[in-house]
């Protein structure tokens, strides 16, 4: 095990809500929820805010609503906004250290071993502690959290102690001091239902956990668990800061607004989320053998189904094609909650000119498969999104406020300014278009 606190974990302070209140100065200060809008969406993220009410990530949203006051802000995404923010605080990281991970995009990890400073405590929280002053400044504002310590597992763990804005950092040889008073979900690897089993056993914190002898925990959890959660209660964790993780997977999926039983809205659908995840594909440079869609019934019955190509490909039309074979596998009469598509088995090269000459899993892949054509698609995004950027011929650059009855209302606001005035439009208003993020700098 490190015998220095040089992992760094990074956490970006309830990123998808601070970009929006960044980007929207009518919302700062007040609750808001990133995610799905719709009765089915789900809260990617929730602004402090709104947390003061039990708002939080992976609520549903119609109880966020329930639990939030009149005037709270339900947003739908904006990733472009959130990956420029990313892309300024991962600049910041590599200048301190070539040894960065990023695991999600508000997330990563850093070997301060490889930045060339002292690795004594005053030096590292110096040099941290100047990193989180440095990130308000590159992103307009926006806070991080930072743990310090020997391992990923402590450094993460320490980072969410006092968000937001905090540092905590583990001194070496303390570790067992700070993870012992922690719930055992605090652990990597226990999730509810590990969590549930042990507190038949009178296992409510780490500290409990760390009693339990080695042959017990694998007694109950089988060899390979155990075994994990028995090291990581006693903070043996020597796993290195990776600069490329080699992904196993690129997926897509859409959850529906109402169950969808029209076979030209799915077809649709699968096109869409065939050309986002072969988009994926193109930028790694990965070609994928194998196809698999995800469908969730309207009593939530969930399955997937794969296809294993003969030869490897990165091309759209094929990737859409095979999950197509699949979907008309599926009994859809009933309607789908959820339509998703992913690709995995990856490679660097693709065969292309093979692939129609064998019938893998059954039949050619593009088996009695017409051509698609686009239907109208049942989703949040349809007309114009909560929180979307636009722009008016003369009005300038806002954001959309509200939509309903075939008018959208728009405030003009942005990074900088005052909050500002509100207008609303027909739908359809030719003077009204999408824009790019606003620029916070």
């Amino acid at each position: 095990m490190r015998t220095t606190a040089s992992i760094l974990h990074l956490d970006l302070d309830a990123f998808f809500a601070a970009v929006e209140q960044r980007d929207k100065p009518s919302l700062q200060g007040k609750p808001v929820c990133v995610g799905g809008t719709g009765h089915r969406g789900v809260v990617s993220t929730a602004s402090y805010e709104a947390r003061v009410y039990g708002a939080r990530s992976a609520m549903p949203t119609a109880q966020a609503r329930r639990l939030c006051p009149a005037g709270t802000a339900f947003l739908s995404p904006r990733f472009g906004a959130y990956s420029r923010s990313s892309q300024a605080v991962m600049g910041l990281l590599h200048e301190l250290s070539p040894v960065v991970q990023q695991v999600s995009v508000d997330e990563a990890y850093v070997d301060l071993a490889a930045a060339g400073i002292e690795l004594t405590l005053e030096d590292v929280t110096a040099r941290v502690r100047r990193l989180l002053d440095d990130i308000p400044g590159a992103t307009g504002g926006l806070t991080a959290s930072a743990g310090v310590a020997s391992s990923k597992m402590l450094a993460k763990i320490a980072s969410d102690l006092e968000k937001p804005a905090g540092l905590v950092v583990v001194p070496p040889g303390h570790e067992l001091d700070v993870l012992g008073p922690l719930p055992v979900r605090a652990i990597g690897g226990i999730g509810p239902a590990t969590a549930t089993r042990l507190r038949t056993f009178g296992v409510e914190s780490v500290a409990d956990l760390q009693r339990m002898g080695e042959a017990d925990l694998v007694s109950i959890f089988g060899d390979s668990h155990g075994r994990g959660i028995y090291r990581l209660a006693r903070a043996q964790d020597d796993r290195a800061v990776e600069t490329e993780r080699e992904a196993k997977s690129v997926s897509a999926e859409e959850t529906f607004e109402v169950d969808v039983t029209d076979p030209r809205v799915l077809a649709a659908e699968l096109a869409t989320m065939s050309t986002r995840v072969t988009s994926r594909l193109a930028e790694g440079s990965a070609f994928a053998r194998t196809v698999t869609i995800k469908v969730r019934q309207h009593d939530f019955t969930t399955s997937t189904r794969s296809a294993t190509l003969p030869h490897p490909t990165g091309e759209p039309e094929v990737i859409r094609a095979t999950a197509q074979r699949l979907l008309d596998a599926v009994d859809v009469s009933d309607g789908l909650r959820l339509l998703g598509v992913g690709v995995s088995g990856f490679t660097t090269h693709a065969q292309e000119q093979f692939l129609f000459d064998d019938e893998p899993d059954g039949g050619p892949v593009e088996a009695d498969v017409a051509p698609v054509t686009p239907a109208p698609l049942l989703r949040s995004s349809q007309g114009w999104a909560p929180g979307a950027d636009v722009r008016h011929d003369e009005l300038g650059a806002g954001w959309v406020w509200g939509r309903g009855l075939g008018r959208v209302t728009v405030r003009f606001e942005g990074p900088g300014t005052p909050p500002g005035p509100v207008r609303t439009f027909a739908a359809d208003d030719p003077a009204l278009h999408p824009a790019d993020p606003p620029d916070w700098t």
